[in-house]
């Protein structure tokens, strides 16, 4: 994707062996396709391939099923429903750094497997109103899910899921268990509240899939939707939270602001909601390294009728890429854009002489775009800065020395083979 936006412009066709891929790189571009005209664009390569694992859910579904899941969960995801859980957040980052206080000074500790069972701690106290502790598998498990998924993208689905690939393994052993997971979960929540109602996710869930006439079906919906929001509510922020000890580890004159505006905003007491307005640098971080390493780095769509997009044909059937990743890089739209640089997000930060128009809002895609505009931002948000002013308060992480970390090319961007860190007390 880099080569083709820095070697051919904004528009690319690329041709895969049979396949024929339309690849847009413009902010205009990227509003046609995610928002004006978002109904002729379903979900295409990639997310195709995840159907596999993840059925129908929220990520994959189209049509009226996928507005009816929408308007299922979105009670879930209100601001003033966040709000309460900011408590649930500030704790469950107070245990990741008393996780990690057990390794100061000592042997490195792998910070993404760390980072994961905070965000699964999160999602199961703030989402499904449960303790995920007992499933601390389901990492490693998306982990195949994801190979998978990428396997059957780069190959087309030439290679038949009967053959006894390793990978073909592994995924259905990881789908195996997360169906073992749906069941108990859906059980013991059926066990504990006898069919009363509730205001999480699961519980909302249940009474969607309930309501289904075919049992079937209801079971089937069941499974695909819970899957799914255990995927996409701990794996991109996760990844967010990990991209993000990488960087300022790069740039300690980042942490040094950050654990100055930890302390002066905080002192020694939790977080609440309300210093999430108030951990300004903290936020803008966070901004900067999702430009950088964007939750999910490319938006496939498959168009359902002829279109034009920038003044190009586009047939129907075509596969479409919007790509944030680079799209987060367009010289046009970013000054340096290589560079990490938290400030570029301070409203009050002078504009640079001579630079052009502002930038446009389709510039920048860390959630997406359009209808289908990730209803879990403002909790993703809320969990990552708050994780972070918590941890580089007490800590300071450092990346150990001769480790490679390359972005893998899955529907997010992860952190080859975990992130080792060594862990040390924060100065101040």
């Amino acid at each position: 994707m880099r080569a083709a936006a820095t070697e051919y412009g904004d528009a690319v066709r690329i041709s895969i062996g049979p396949k024929t891929l339309y690849f847009f790189n413009h902010p205009d571009h990227a509003k046609h396709v995610l928002a004006d005209n978002a109904a002729n664009y379903h979900k295409g390569i990639g997310l195709i391939q995840a159907r596999r694992a993840l059925g129908d859910g929220l990520l994959t579904s189209e049509g009226e099923l996928w507005r009816e899941q929408r308007r299922a969960i979105q009670p879930v995801f209100q601001h003033k429903r966040i709000s309460r859980q900011a408590d649930a957040v500030a704790e469950e980052a107070a245990k990741l750094v008393a996780r990690l206080r057990a390794f100061e000074g000592g042997r490195p500790v792998d910070l993404v497997q760390e980072l994961t069972g905070l965000t699964l701690g999160v999602l199961g106290r703030t989402l499904l109103d449960t303790d995920l502790g007992a499933f601390e598998s389901i990492g490693h498990e998306f982990e195949a899910v994801q190979d998978q998924a990428m396997f059957d993208m780069v190959t087309l689905g030439a290679v038949p899921g009967w053959i006894p690939l390793p990978t073909q393994r592994r995924f259905r052993r990881a789908r195996a268990e997360l169906q073992r997971v749906v069941d108990t979960l859906v059980t013991e929540r059926n066990a504990r509240d006898g069919g009363a109602e509730g205001d999480d996710a699961l519980s909302l869930i249940i009474d969607s899939a309930h309501g289904e006439p075919d049992p079937a079906v209801g079971r089937r919906r069941l499974r695909d939707e819970i899957v799914t929001l255990l995927l996409a509510g701990h794996e991109t922020t996760a990844s967010t939270l990990g991209w993000t000890f990488y960087l300022v580890d790069r740039h300690p004159e980042v942490f040094d602001r950050l654990h100055a505006e930890a302390v002066e905003v905080l002192g020694d007491r939790p977080p609440e909601y309300e210093d999430l307005h108030r951990l300004r640098y903290t936020s803008r971080v966070v901004e900067e390294v999702m430009r950088l390493y964007p939750p999910v780095w490319i938006l496939p769509r498959q168009a359902q009728a002829d279109d034009e997009i920038g003044g190009y044909h586009v047939p129907a059937g075509s596969d479409v890429l919007i790509c944030p990743y680079t799209l987060h890089r367009h010289p046009a739209f970013w000054d340096a854009p290589e560079q990490f640089d938290p400030d570029r997000f301070d409203p009050d930060r002078p504009r640079p002489e001579g630079a052009g128009p502002e930038r446009p809002r389709y510039a920048y895609l860390p959630f997406g775009a359009g209808p289908r505009f990730c209803v879990g931002s403002h909790l993703g948000l809320l969990e990552a800065t708050f994780t972070i002013a918590v941890l580089v308060r007490e800590l300071r992480l450092a990346k150990v020395p001769g480790h490679r970390v390359v972005p893998e090319p899955m529907l997010s961007l992860r952190v080859r083979g975990g992130l080792p860190m060594t862990v040390h007390r924060a100065r101040g």
